[in-house]
C-alpha cells in the first residue's frame, strides 16, 4: 500500500490528563493546521495519529498504552499512518514505549511540542517515498532506527506553547505561563516528567492573550504546574508584588477581557500581594482551585507540602475575606502511605468544616521513581476506595448545598456553546465556575452593565456563544445549574 499525497493529510489527537495537556495539544494541533494538515473527526479517517499522554497516576498510563495497542489494527489495515505518543508518559518512558508496539513511529516529550510538525512532515515522507508493508510482515519497520525519539531538555521550550487552534466563536483560551515544577511532593512524577520551573515573559503573555481576545475570546485561564509561583526565580518583586500578581495586573488590563482564572496554584503561593489582587481585581473570577491533599498534618509532611491543616484553613479564610462569595475547590489524596483511619478522619473532618464547593478526589497512585513509593504501609486498595467513596459524600453534600442556594438568585454566566449532555441547550459558566444549563432565547438580553454588548448574532442556537448576560436560575441536579436568560 502506497500513502497518497494527492490530499492534505489528516490528524487526530487523542488528549489524556490535565488541562496543561489540552493545552499542549492545542499547540501541535496549531502547528499542524499551519503546515496545511486537516483535522480528522475520527482515528480512523486521520492519516497521523497522536496520542498526547499523562503520568500523574498509574491509571493514565494503561489507557494510553491500551490505546495504542489497539490502534495496532488499524496500523494493519492502514500502513501509511503515522502513530505517536506525545507528553508525560513519553518525557518518562522515552524509546522503551516503542518496544511491544512496532506501529509506533515517534515519541515526543515535554519539552518538544513545537518540534511535533516537523517529526511529523519528516514520517509522512518518508512513508509516502515507498510502499509501506506493515511491521508485522516486515521486521524493518520494528527496527527503532524508524521511528523518531525526542525527550531532551531544551532551553526556552516554556515559551513555545503560545499558538492556538480556536474554533469558531470560542469564547474562553488556556494560556500557558510556565512548565515545570521544583516542589517535588513525594506522590508526584510531574518534576521528571515536565522538569524543573521556567516562565515566559509577562510581554509574551499578554501579547498572546491580546490576540485572543481580538479572535472574540472573553475569558482566559492562565496555566501553570504551580501558577501562583510564575517567575520567582526570574523576575524581581516590584512594589513588593511577586512576579505573578504583576502578570494578573498586566493580564487584567487587557482591553476586551471579561474574565480572568488561573489554575492550579500551590497554598504556599498566596501571599499578601495575591490576597490583594484577588481584593482588588475584578475581572479576576470569585473562584480558587486551592490544593489541600490531606487534612492531617502527619500526611502532609510525608507528602511534602510544605504547609499544615491549620495554615490552610486561615488561608480558605483569608481568600474568603477578600472575595465576596468567592468558590473554594480543591484536590484530595486518600489512602496516601501511612495513612491511618485518624489521619483520614482528619481529612473527613476538615473537608466538612471548610464546605468546598466542589473538589478532584484521588485514591492514592504509586509511580515509580517518586519517594512514595517506596513508604512503608502502603494502603490496600479496598481501603482507598472506601475511603475514597465516603469522602466524595462529603463533597457531594456540601456542593449540593451551595448549588440549591443559588435557585432563585440571578447569576451571570458566559455562554460557551451547547451543553455536552443535551445540544438542544445551551451551557455557560458563571463566575464562581458552576456550570449553567438552558435553552437559547431569540432576542436581545437584558444588560448586565458589560458595556451593553450586542448579542453577536449566526443561528438562533448559537446567538449567545461568547456572550454574558444573567441567567435566573429555577433548579439545580447533580453538578449543574439549570435556569433562563434574562430578557428585556
Amino acid at each position: 500500500m502506497y500513502y497518497c499525497p494527492s490530499y492534505m493529510p489528516k490528524f487526530f489527537i487523542k488528549t489524556y490528563g490535565c488541562q496543561m495537556n489540552e493545552r499542549d495539544s492545542e499547540q501541535v494541533a496549531h502547528s499542524l493546521v499551519a503546515r496545511g494538515y486537516q483535522r480528522a473527526e475520527h482515528e480512523s479517517a486521520a492519516d497521523v495519529v497522536l496520542l498526547n499522554t499523562c503520568s500523574v497516576r498509574d491509571m493514565a498510563d494503561q489507557k494510553a498504552l491500551g490505546k495504542m495497542g489497539m490502534l495496532g489494527r488499524l496500523a494493519k489495515e492502514r500502513p501509511h499512518v503515522v502513530f505517536g505518543f506525545l507528553g508525560c508518559m513519553a518525557q518518562v518512558r522515552g524509546e522503551s514505549l516503542l518496544r511491544g508496539l512496532p506501529h509506533v513511529d515517534l515519541v515526543v516529550g515535554t519539552q518538544k511540542f513545537h518540534r511535533v510538525a516537523d517529526y511529523v512532515d519528516e514520517l509522512v515522507a518518508r512513508k509516502a517515498a515507498s510502499p509501506v508493508v506493515p511491521a508485522y510482515q516486515n521486521g524493518a519497520m520494528d527496527d527503532l532506527r524508524f521511528s523518531i525519539v525526542d525527550v531532551q531538555e531544551e532551553a526556552g521550550s516554556q515559551s513555545t506553547i503560545r499558538d492556538q487552534q480556536l474554533t469558531t466563536r470560542q469564547a474562553t483560551a488556556f494560556v500557558s505561563i510556565m512548565q515545570g515544577c521544583n516542589m517535588h511532593c513525594t506522590f508526584c512524577i510531574v518534576p521528571q516528567t515536565r522538569g524543573a520551573e521556567r516562565s515566559r515573559s509577562i510581554d509574551e503573555i499578554v501579547s498572546e492573550v491580546r490576540h485572543l481576545v481580538s479572535r472574540g475570546v472573553k475569558e482566559v485561564t492562565l496555566l501553570g504546574q504551580i501558577v501562583n509561583l510564575y517567575g520567582r526565580h526570574e523576575f524581581a518583586k516590584i512594589d513588593n508584588k511577586s512576579a505573578f500578581v504583576q502578570l494578573l495586573e498586566a493580564v487584567h488590563d487587557v482591553q476586551g477581557l471579561e474574565r480572568l482564572r488561573f489554575t492550579s496554584p500551590h497554598p504556599i503561593g498566596f501571599r499578601d500581594d495575591l490576597i490583594d489582587a484577588i481584593a482588588r481585581l475584578p475581572k479576576l473570577a470569585e473562584h480558587v482551585h486551592l490544593p489541600l491533599q490531606s487534612g492531617s498534618n502527619k500526611i502532609l509532611k510525608a507528602m511534602h507540602r510544605a504547609y499544615t491543616a491549620e495554615t490552610y484553613i486561615d488561608l480558605v479564610g483569608r481568600i474568603r475575606q477578600a472575595r465576596h462569595r468567592i468558590a473554594i475547590t480543591t484536590d484530595i489524596i486518600v489512602g496516601f502511605p501511612g495513612e491511618t483511619e485518624d489521619d483520614y478522619q482528619q481529612t473527613r473532618d476538615l473537608t466538612r468544616q471548610i464546605q468546598f464547593d466542589n473538589a478532584f478526589v484521588f485514591r492514592y497512585s504509586s509511580r515509580s521513581g517518586t519517594p512514595a513509593a517506596g513508604m512503608p504501609d502502603q494502603i490496600d486498595e479496598l481501603v482507598k476506595e472506601e475511603r475514597n467513596h465516603d469522602l466524595l459524600e462529603v463533597i457531594n453534600k456540601s456542593n449540593h448545598r451551595i448549588l440549591e442556594g443559588l435557585i432563585g438568585t440571578e447569576v451571570e454566566v458566559l455562554c460557551e456553546g451547547p451543553s455536552k449532555t443535551n445540544p438542544a441547550r445551551m451551557m455557560g459558566r458563571t463566575r464562581t465556575n458552576k456550570i449553567v444549563v438552558f435553552a437559547s432565547s431569540p432576542g436581545r438580553l437584558r444588560d448586565n452593565g458589560s458595556a451593553g454588548e450586542r448579542l453577536r448574532r449566526n443561528t438562533e442556537g448559537d446567538e449567545l456563544v461568547g456572550s454574558l448576560f444573567n441567567v435566573r436560575i429555577e433548579r439545580a441536579n447533580g453538578f449543574s445549574l439549570y435556569g433562563t436568560p434574562l430578557l428585556e
